[in-house]
């Protein structure tokens, strides 16, 4: 049963209907406040847990409807497609942060992998014409046979997460394939925003900078500041996810900047930011170097911006900027 119910926004046969799994998430937040401003109805699933934690989402709880399932639980699938009834679903739920993937490798390949086929099979045995979007990651990459990296260049992932990242996108394929199905996977590079979690380096980054700026903190701990990721605004990257679904003929798109940055790069503009010398507070912690190292990672989005007629909008140092001053709002906020 939904646990956030909507009001009732017209009950015609026409209105598009969209079911996002990992609606809490940065991506799903975004992407539900794009479908909403081209009139979707949007349903999002969400875990069964003690604690709740839509703080992401919690402007939209008036305009969404979410409901409770698992991806671990097909039964729980199938009941939600049921009842939202979408004409678009979109796979965004994962384990997807890295570092854990090497502590829980097991409980990464059964979300990020095998969810995914529940997900498709949840799908096509409640009605195949549904089209789908796969959530896929430059991740898949990981030891990078070409630079930049394209649609057709070949995967070779360096993480547990990453592996199962291949799977969910050869699984869409398959089914896209197999099944006939409006299939999509959009092999998404590093997208970020003030909405990213603590987690991730470039919100570890904003975050740390904002309290040594304001006297919470002495220093910030980083892993290796030479790696290089194509880094873009994740409220740019939803749009292409729902221009995929929009199209005649589903495919896979990367979706990148083209443009590549070094964690440094990132670090010395957040403390730029804020009137702060980096060099003065960063300190590097073996910790934080992975097993495995991703060290190149840049994207050819060509197709993207020909078929779909997308193009990223917000430059690097707007996004750093954007986040930064996020942090240091929230955290003033608090003291």
């Amino acid at each position: 049963m939904p646990i956030n119910c909507a009001p009732a926004q017209g009950e015609s046969t026409l209105a598009k209907r969209a079911l996002i799994t990992g609606i809490t998430g940065q991506d799903g937040s975004y992407l539900a406040e794009l479908l909403l401003s081209e009139g979707y109805d949007v349903y999002g699933v969400v875990r069964r847990a003690s604690t709740e934690n839509y703080e992401r989402i919690e402007h939209l709880r008036g305009q969404i409807t979410l409901l409770q399932a698992d991806l671990l639980d097909q039964s729980s699938l199938v009941q939600a497609i049921r009842e939202s009834n979408p004409t678009e679903l979109y796979n965004l739920a994962a384990q997807s942060f890295v570092p854990t993937s090497w502590a829980q490798p097991v409980l990464t390949a059964e979300f990020t992998a095998i969810g995914v086929t529940k997900v498709l099979e949840a799908m096509r045995a409640v009605n195949p014409e549904i089209r789908f979007y796969q959530a896929s990651s430059s991740e898949m990459y990981g030891k990078v046979l070409e630079v930049p990296q394209s649609e057709d260049t070949p995967f070779y992932p360096r993480s547990p997460y990453g592996v199962a990242k291949v799977y969910g996108h050869y699984i869409t394929v398959n089914y896209r394939e197999s099944y006939n199905l409006h299939a999509s996977s959009g092999i998404l590079f590093n997208h970020e925003s003030p909405r990213r979690g603590l987690e991730f380096v470039t919100r570890k980054v904003t975050d740390g900078v904002s309290r040594i700026k304001l006297g919470l903190a002495t220093e910030l701990r980083m892993g290796n500041l030479d790696s290089q990721r194509d880094w873009g605004f994740a409220g740019d990257y939803v749009k292409a996810m729902w221009l995929m679904l929009q199209q005649d003929t589903p495919d896979d798109y990367v979706v990148a900047t083209g443009e590549t940055h070094t964690v440094k790069e990132l670090v010395q503009l957040a403390f730029d930011r804020v009137g702060l010398d980096w060099e003065k507070y960063v300190v590097i912690d073996p910790r934080f170097i992975r097993p495995a190292e991703v060290d190149l990672l840049i994207g050819q989005p060509a197709k993207a911006n020909k078929v779909l007629g997308w193009v990223p909008e917000t430059s690097f140092q707007t996004l750093v900027n954007m986040m930064v001053d996020a942090d240091m709002d929230r955290l003033s906020a608090r003291k």
